[in-house]
């Protein structure tokens, strides 16, 4: 074809780039619904290809539906590109609809906030069962999910697997994970550690095994760090590379400052995942109760008092939040604002 005429090149120049354009208008739907959050590696990508790294904090939407409207917006005016949403399926929290979903969903959006949705309900469960349920609920709300890759990760259930079992763990995640994208559930997933979501050895032993049991290869992972795997820098770092190791992503889903099985070193926690690239997450923004209320980030809702011993090193100390959150590249010239 090379050889040709140049003025018969130029002739068929237009013919070509029309049928170009006609193959990209057919393709574009199925583009648009494979654009979102994709794993590569040790790295989470957003649906332009960047990597992104997580900066925020847990908020408690479904023990606290009133408070939506006053704490999102505060949240994000510390700088959080991200939050994390306790959501209820109905086995023991209120249960969130679609439509509920979808008004936290449009609002963090809104913000210019990525939001990680999970079901608090089976926290500590060992039961298969229970998880298979909460996989079920999430089938049953998919219609929220779908269409919000770009924005949406699911983190199937917090904390689900109290016992230190990997291979347990393990099993439970590699029946769940494909029923959940049989059902058309692209998002990203994360899946919290065993133990509570302290055995981080749960995902460096057997974390790759569940990775493979996602046909989309979409699977990243969630340490929790308090007094157990929170409690120094060796263990903080151990969690951390023994996942990345293996070729995991990784990132510190809830962390405190303190806790009841000991204390955190929290600032080595903010430290390494800053210098490391590593996203965190803290617990929580306010309604901590039973004796943890400690764990507040913020001493009101509207987030215009800070806890001193811990919000105000999340959020305004040298590693927190707001001297080093970096928005999320799908939010590049939008009209979000808190």
């Amino acid at each position: 074809p090379y050889d040709i005429a140049k003025e018969n090149r130029m002739e068929a120049l237009p013919v070509r780039k029309l049928i170009a354009l006609i193959l990209l208008m057919l393709m574009l739907p199925v583009l648009a619904l494979g654009e979102g959050f994709s794993v590569d590696g040790t790295r989470l990508l957003d649906a332009n290809g960047e990597p992104f790294i997580m900066r925020g904090v847990n908020h408690p939407h479904c023990w606290y539906l009133g408070k939506d409207d006053v704490a999102l917006p505060a949240i994000a005016a510390t700088g959080c590109n991200t939050v994390r949403i306790v959501c209820g399926s109905g086995q023991q929290y209120p249960r969130d609809s679609v439509d509920r979903l979808n008004r936290v969903i449009d609002r963090c959006k809104e913000l210019g906030m990525i939001v990680v949705l999970e079901v608090h309900d089976v926290t500590g469960s060992n039961n298969a069962s229970d998880l298979i349920k909460t996989c079920e609920y999430w089938i049953s709300v998919k219609d929220a999910l779908i269409g919000n890759e770009a924005y949406v990760i699911l983190n199937v259930a917090n904390e689900w697997m109290g016992r230190w079992d990997s291979a347990s763990w393990c099993a439970a995640y590699r029946l769940v994970i494909p029923r959940l994208r049989e059902a058309g559930i692209h998002n990203t997933i994360m899946v919290d550690a065993g133990g509570w979501g302290q055995h981080a050895a749960s995902i460096s032993d057997r974390g790759a095994d569940v990775l493979a049991a996602d046909p989309l290869g979409n699977t990243m992972f969630s340490v929790h760090m308090y007094g157990t795997a929170g409690k120094d820098a060796a263990t903080i770092e151990r969690a951390i590379t023994g996942a990345q190791d293996k070729g995991l992503c990784i990132i510190v889903g809830e962390f405190g400052h303190t806790h009841s099985d000991g204390d955190v070193d929290e600032q080595h926690i903010l430290r390494y995942c800053v210098e490391n690239g590593v996203g965190y997450l803290g617990w929580s923004w306010k309604g901590n109760s039973g004796g943890v209320e400690y764990l507040d980030i913020a001493l009101e809702w509207d987030g215009s008092r800070l806890s001193p011993d811990w919000g105000e090193v999340l959020i305004n100390g040298e590693y927190g939040i707001r001297r080093n959150s970096v928005s999320c590249t799908v939010f590049a010239g939008s009209e979000a604002q808190p």
